[in-house]
């Protein structure tokens, strides 16, 4: 399929140093992603440090296991084998540091102590043993598979519980430790990537994953039947309710949610219509990046492209569009949004051909 081009040959050249270009001549996208590697040689010049770290520049130049995880996904899908091994072995060095497969959830490069809180968040680590299943078939390192398979028997182990008020139905919790209270737990639904758990649950044999991905898409069904599906949410034995102490607007978290499930081959899902019509209430050149979660009205925007570009992908896969108007990606943003950009490409050309930038 003929797919526009991103960038020029002259703007690639200008966000790709040549110095660092160089490094990665022999390594090449598959057939399909061909039109996204000068896009990836952006992102990884302008938010990836040259051993191997993410930096989320607003976040206190702080690298996450989030950032690790989804960088590694971007260079595995990509085949860049260099940049994938140097973000393995950086996180390994600086947050594979607990007792068990789980990584801490926050490296820090302005304090004494890199990283103060051994606590784990665990979509970081499921889209970093995500990765490594991509990067072990994509790359031919069988160790990269098991160490994936070591961090999904953790997470199963503590960081899957039952919910509250259907003891036999399994929910991801955030972490191991702060997320559960007396009688409820709390529960982010853009934890919830359905792709990742479901591969993740067959190549390590940890069904669990599988259930918790269900249990996920119907719970955000059952939200999103409301308004928008919020950032977070409290699971009691009496049902689901807001969760006092955090975000009661569809915010900066669960904008990622329309994106992972339309690219888990999920874009009829209530949460998908219920943001995209949410979405599309945005002005011009701006992105519904804060909604109410009640009445879905707009409470913040951005005018990040990356945000534009979910925005614009789920129109078009809501409405069954011939094109989309995604934005052509840009380092003019910060880490997160680019980051969101990369992926709405990805998923665009993976499982909504249709929905090619126009």
């Amino acid at each position: 399929m003929k797919r526009r081009a991103f960038f020029t040959s002259a703007a690639a050249a200008a966000l790709c140093p040549p110095g660092l270009s160089a490094l990665y001549a022999q390594t090449q996208a598959d057939d399909a992603l061909q039109p996204l590697w000068p896009v990836w040689q952006a992102w990884r010049d302008t938010y990836l440090d040259f051993g191997g770290r993410v930096i989320d520049g607003p976040q206190r130049a702080a690298s996450h296991s989030e950032g690790q995880g989804y960088g590694m996904v971007l260079a595995a899908k990509m085949g860049d084998g260099d940049a994938f091994r140097r973000m393995a072995e950086w996180t390994d060095a600086n947050l594979a540091i607990r007792a068990d497969n789980l990584l801490a959830w926050r490296w820090l490069p302005d304090t004494p102590e890199r990283v103060p809180d051994l606590n784990n968040a665990s979509d970081g680590d499921l889209f970093y043993a995500w990765a490594l299943l991509l990067g072990a078939e994509k790359f031919g390192t069988a160790a990269w598979r098991e160490r994936a398979r070591g961090i999904a028997a953790d997470l199963v182990e503590k960081c899957v519980a039952p919910r509250p008020d259907q003891p036999d139905t399994p929910v991801l919790l955030p972490a191991e430790h702060g997320f559960d209270r007396p009688g409820s737990v709390i529960f982010n639904p853009s934890y919830i990537m359905p792709a990742a758990l479901r591969d993740l649950a067959i190549a390590s044999d940890q069904p669990e994953l599988e259930q918790v991905a269900r249990s996920g898409l119907a719970l955000m069904d059952q939200i999103a039947t409301q308004g928008p599906v919020p950032d977070w949410l409290e699971l009691t034995p009496d049902g689901v309710r807001a969760a006092d102490g955090f975000s009661a607007h569809s915010g900066y978290e669960a904008i990622r949610i329309p994106l992972f499930l339309m690219w888990s081959v999920n874009m009829s899902h209530r949460a998908v219509t219920r943001a995209a019509a949410a979405m599309a209430q945005a002005p011009r050149g701006q992105a519904a990046t804060v909604l109410d979660a009640t009445s879905g009205a707009i409470v913040e925007t951005s005018p990040d492209a990356g945000f534009r570009a979910i925005a614009a992908l789920a129109d078009c896969a809501v409405h069954g569009g011939r094109g989309a108007a995604i934005p052509p990606f840009t380092v003019d943003q910060p880490y997160y949004p680019a980051t969101l950009h990369m992926f709405v490409l990805l998923a665009q050309i993976e499982v909504l051909s249709s929905c090619r930038p126009i």
